[in-house]
């Protein structure tokens, strides 16, 4: 996955929009507010903090050595950095985006969320 399939997955989401809280090298993927992937898209290997169920998180770790690692500069029980530019597939990448953007949606409140749901 390159730097732009990256941004312009994480912007494909509803409601979902780029940030730069911190410094303008690091891009903030919000839904509604809340942080749902974070990186840097000039460095090498590219990666992502994305949060993720904590037993998913430990799994993923043990399956994918060196390429899911505790997140960086993270609560390490809910977030993972994921090496999005190695010897992941680009399907899995996704699918933790997706699965990461899910766990901040459903942490929203029941009226921000309905609001998601609407076209």
């Amino acid at each position: 996955m390159t730097p732009q399939e990256l941004r312009t997955f994480c912007l494909s989401f509803n409601a979902t929009v780029e940030d730069f809280p911190f410094s303008p090298e690091f891009s903030v993927f919000k839904v509604l507010g809340k942080l749902f992937a974070l990186t840097r898209l000039d460095l090498r290997p590219l990666t992502v903090n994305l949060k993720c169920d904590p037993d998913d998180a430990v799994r993923l770790r043990g399956e994918h050595e060196g390429l899911i690692i505790p997140g960086y500069h993270m609560n390490k029980r809910h977030w993972n950095t994921v090496t999005v530019d190695g010897d992941l597939p680009d399907q899995l990448v996704r699918e933790l985006i997706e699965d990461s953007y899910d766990l901040v949606v459903a942490g929203l409140p029941k009226a921000e969320r309905l609001r998601l749901d609407r076209p």
